[in-house]
């Protein structure tokens, strides 16, 4: 696997919740499994999000939110993303978001979103297959 190239995520904490632990413990668990992980830290909005996942070149942004933008945040992202010429780039997360969002998000291009208690394990092979099936296409 060393001759692979490293998935490079950027793992982001948009808006105004300060709640950053579980950001922190998933950036953890990716860097841990071999990707390389870019935090930005609190308070981000999409646009700085988006600007940082294009000059960092990642493969995937992972964003953290717990404050109930999550209809608005992910789908800024994702346009701000596709405008960017990073449609490329999958948008995936996770945080307190009722199920019916997570299907109306999915719906508008939204990667696969994580709940709280969801093992770390499941967002890693997540963004394994995803990387993988991207690369062989």
């Amino acid at each position: 696997m060393s001759d692979e190239r490293k998935i490079r995520i950027l793992v982001a904490k948009p808006g105004l919740d300060g709640h950053d632990r579980g950001a922190k413990v998933i950036a953890s668990a990716f860097r841990d499994a071999g990707f390389e992980v870019i935090y930005t830290g609190l308070h981000q909005t999409p646009e700085m999000i988006v600007n940082a996942a294009v000059q960092e070149d990642v493969d995937v942004v992972a964003m953290s939110v717990l404050s109930g933008a999550h209809m608005t945040l992910f789908p800024r992202v994702k346009e701000l993303l596709d405008e960017s010429g990073a449609d490329h780039v999958l948008l995936t997360g996770g945080g307190i978001i009722p199920e019916d969002d997570v299907a109306a998000l999915e719906e508008r291009g939204i990667g696969r979103l994580f709940g709280p208690g969801t093992p770390t394990t499941a967002a890693i092979e997540y963004v394994r297959e995803w990387f993988a099936a991207q690369n062989t296409a």
